[in-house]
């Protein structure tokens, strides 16, 4: 074998490792409410997202929403966890309404994610599930709107550090949109069926 043919064929092995790691899993659009889930009080950081965030596959599109009054030593911590910080001189809930919807109309995205606790945003999650998109919410207690958590076909319910929930309550997340899917087709059977 030459040695440009011994280097094309390094080459395309790396091509076909590249192109694994980077199919596997759904695209994410990740958006986060920041004034409303990175709260001290709250004990939830952004690698608990991601984190969490994995099992459905990959963060394509990471922003954090962020008012003017947020400290300078947050929108590092933002930066520095490779999200964009997106800072906002009025009211949050409008930017971060229209960047959603640009990742609604984003055809490199599968998933939709909102991090957020604020039920103003189930008309987002609805617009996004009737464009084919899939959504996830990602929220924590207290104050999780119960509307988004309905709305969404993924819920993931973040604990504060140092609790132990998360896992349990991703799977028991996972069950509930199985059944719901089962649903989904049983009613479908019966439109079929009439």
């Amino acid at each position: 074998m030459a040695r440009w043919e011994r280097i094309v064929e390094g080459v395309k092995s790396i091509a076909v490792i590249k192109s694994k790691i980077i199919s596997r899993g759904k695209r994410i659009a990740l958006l986060v409410d920041g004034p409303n889930i990175l709260r001290k009080e709250l004990g939830i950081h952004l690698e608990d997202i991601v984190e969490a965030l994995s099992k459905l596959g990959n963060i394509r599109v990471a922003k954090v929403i962020l008012n003017q009054y947020a400290p300078q030593s947050l929108i590092e911590a933002v930066s520095n966890q490779g999200f964009e910080p997106v800072i906002v001189a009025g009211e949050i809930g409008v930017k971060l309404a229209v960047e959603a919807m640009r990742e609604v109309y984003n055809p490199n995205i599968d998933i939709l994610a909102l991090a957020t606790r604020n039920t103003e945003f189930v008309p987002i999650i609805l617009k996004a599930k009737e464009k084919g998109k899939e959504t996830a919410i990602i929220g924590v207690e207290p104050g999780f709107s119960s509307a988004l958590k309905h709305a969404a076909d993924y819920v993931i319910i973040l604990e504060p550090r140092g609790e132990v929930s998360e896992e349990r309550d991703f799977k028991d997340i996972e069950e509930r949109d199985g059944r719901r899917k089962e649903r989904r087709k049983a009613s479908e059977n019966n439109r079929i069926n009439h």
